[in-house]
């Protein structure tokens, strides 16, 4: 464990996009005196205007040899999802830290592969699922740990979102299964929702792999994709609990993606892009209180520094990984009929919703129910089933 007090070197790998994020955090916590930004790994170097009030990072395609000439002690890395494992790995085998991007892998060989790398080279790994740094996560499970809503039943989420076309062609890997005969599983369950997955399961106490009893899924699209744009999830607990999300990239007007814990005597509902929780129990009013968060790169330099605790490190994500890995060994998403779904031309690119989509999302959350059991009328018949 470091001791000093001078700036960590960090690099980053991937600073477009996302990447510019996490770009942002870093030069934050360089005003903070934690970090210094040493390195910027891009296929295509950042100009001048990209790198305003970053000074003058070296920057490379390599990430091996960027790590090697600035001694870097921390890679963030916020690549395309295929590359997460091997650019993790090159971190570790030069005896950096890692802040990986979610989702950690496309397929849960590559995950335990990545995982089992790092913790052989001794360095540490934070995976990027921000929601998992609020406060309101152990403050939860605290209340349902206690009793406050009696026995604890499932965790429901929803996550309602618009995304253009334009959304599915920002890379070449967006929108698909497979490329070149590698898989991606870009789908909304596991890329821009992936929160959702992961804090649901957080909040039923199901984070690590062997915390999953089975999955079933229902992958749909409108969108002329491979990966799913509407679907849903839920997966059954070694504890018993039923963990179900529903999500889609199709609604009719963008919402907070929250999540509700539901208990013999009450729930909890908690929107945890905004760290807010609504507390509801018969006797008591309701009561809604907001949290802090912990930033996961600080946590990281807090644990290179002096020891803090991980707050997401890689096994506390097999859980997520399981559903990952169910995902992507389902059928291929089913297309939506064009009766079910509507072009919007209202904005820069045109987008396609189903209508209906966002009460059913909520619904889903409600009552713990895939779109199957719901009655939409353009459900799978059952779904499919991994144990």
């Amino acid at each position: 464990m470091s001791t000093a007090s001078a700036p960590l070197l960090v690099v980053l790998a991937g600073a477009r996009g996302h990447g510019r994020w996490h770009l942002d955090n870093i030069r934050r916590l360089e005003g903070l005196g934690l970090v210094r930004l040493a390195g910027v790994c891009e296929l295509r170097p950042l100009d001048a205007a990209e790198l305003a009030e970053t000074g003058a990072p070296e920057q490379s395609s390599d990430l091996d040899a960027l790590l090697e000439s600035t001694r870097a002690r921390i890679a963030v890395v916020c690549t395309p999802i295929p590359t997460h494992t091997d650019l993790a790995l090159t971190a570790a085998r030069r005896g950096a830290h890692v802040l990986l991007e979610k989702p950690p892998a496309p397929s849960y060989a590559e995950f335990r592969r990545m995982a089992d790398g790092v913790a052989a080279a001794g360095v540490a790994c934070q995976i990027g699922f921000q929601s998992l740094g609020s406060h309101a996560v152990p403050e939860i499970r605290r209340l349902v740990e206690e009793g406050a809503i009696g026995e604890l039943l499932g965790v429901g989420a929803a996550g309602a979102w618009v995304r253009d076309e334009a959304y599915f062609r920002r890379a070449p890997w967006s929108g698909r299964r497979r490329l070149d005969g590698v898989d991606v599983v870009d789908g909304a369950l596991t890329n821009p929702l992936a929160h959702a997955v992961a804090t649901a399961l957080a909040l039923a106490g199901a984070t690590r792999a062997e915390d999953v009893e089975h999955i079933e899924t229902e992958l749909l699209r409108a969108h002329a994709i491979e990966a799913d744009d509407t679907s849903c999830v839920r997966v059954l607990t070694a504890r018993g609990a039923r963990v179900t999300v529903a999500a889609t990239l199709c609604a009719e007007t963008a919402a907070e993606p929250y999540a509700v814990v539901h208990g013999t005597r009450g729930r909890i509902t908690f929107w945890y892009k905004q760290d807010r929780v609504l507390l509801q129990r018969g006797g008591h009013g309701p009561q809604e209180t907001v949290h802090g968060r912990t930033d996961l790169l600080e946590n990281l330099v807090g644990h290179v520094t002096r020891g803090e605790a991980l707050r997401v490190p890689p096994e506390d994500t097999g859980a997520f990984m399981r559903v990952v890995e169910a995902i992507r060994q389902a059928p291929d998403p089913v297309p939506l009929a064009a009766a079910y779904w509507r072009t919007e031309t209202g904005g820069s690119e045109p987008r396609r919703v189903v209508p209906g989509i966002d009460a059913l999302v909520d619904r889903s959350a409600d009552t713990l129910g895939l779109y199957s059991e719901l009655g939409a009328p353009w459900a799978l018949p059952a779904p499919a089933e991994v144990r």
